[in-house]
């Protein structure tokens, strides 16, 4: 059976400063990648991450760009194969939440704020990145998205429209990429303890500690970033030789619920 060795291969994990990006960064080093480290805010946080990988042998860089500033975007990019030498894996992670509100409460400036973040940011790196990408036998997309788009529960209609637009452009990059070795996935995960998780937690259940929700969930505990983590590594590795344009829902088989 192939390993999921990913010595040798260069990844960019955008919003990896904490908690899923930090984790998936993290697992992708622990898999032998060297891994740039992508921040909007928080270089304190962001140099904990590099810090954490090159702990563990691996090279790493921190980056501060937000992913709707096309010019960060593109200096980024630069620097990363300048620094790295070309990359084979993009993880595009970087997220934002709604502020919870119903459509009618909602004003069109949410919804486009969200969109640039979860959809066009997840398209303007991936553009961007492809020139590297493309120079390698194998490369990988992944694009971090939500199970919100599979309940479109009430009060999230922005973040649920933004996750759903960032899933239809990783199908399309899937099949528009094919010959040129590059695959393109979705990992979609559950409530997961971050935090935006606990901000989630917290303006749902009015509680504080995200953990109170552990015996309702499966497998009696609220997901971590390893969880993701685990599934980006499986999608990028040669253990996962002709998979491209899925998803896979990282939810227990169905969250229950965290009332």
């Amino acid at each position: 059976m192939a390993e999921m060795n990913l010595a040798g291969r260069t990844a960019l994990v955008t919003g990896a400063s904490r908690g899923i990006g930090r984790g998936i960064a993290i697992g992708l080093a622990e898999a032998g990648a060297d891994v740039t480290v992508n921040y909007t805010r928080g270089e304190d946080a962001a140099a904990e991450t590099v810090a954490a990988i090159r702990a563990l042998g691996r090279k790493a860089k921190a980056y501060q760009a937000s992913v709707a500033d096309e010019a960060a975007c593109a200096a980024m990019v630069a620097a990363v194969e300048a620094d790295f030498g070309p990359m084979s894996i993009l993880v595009n992670n970087a997220g934002i939440a709604s502020r919870g509100k119903a459509v009618i409460d909602t004003d069109a400036a949410e919804v486009e704020k969200l969109l640039a973040v979860h959809a066009v940011g997840p398209h303007r790196l991936s553009r961007l990145a492809l020139p590297q990408l493309r120079q390698h036998a194998r490369s990988d997309i992944i694009v971090i998205s939500s199970i919100a788009t599979l309940h479109h529960t009430a009060n999230g209609a922005p973040y649920t429209m933004a996750k759903a637009a960032g899933e239809a452009m990783a199908y399309a990059l899937a099949k528009e990429e094919l010959a040129n070795g590059v695959r393109v996935n979705v990992v979609a995960p559950a409530l997961t303890v971050s935090d935006m998780g606990e901000r989630l937690s917290r303006a749902i259940t009015g509680q504080d500690d995200i953990q109170h929700l552990a015996a309702k969930m499966p497998f009696g505990r609220v997901a971590v970033p390893a969880d993701v983590a685990a599934a980006v590594l499986w999608f990028v590795s040669d253990a996962n030789p002709y998979c491209s344009g899925q998803k896979l829902n990282i939810d227990g088989a169905g969250q229950a619920t965290f009332r």
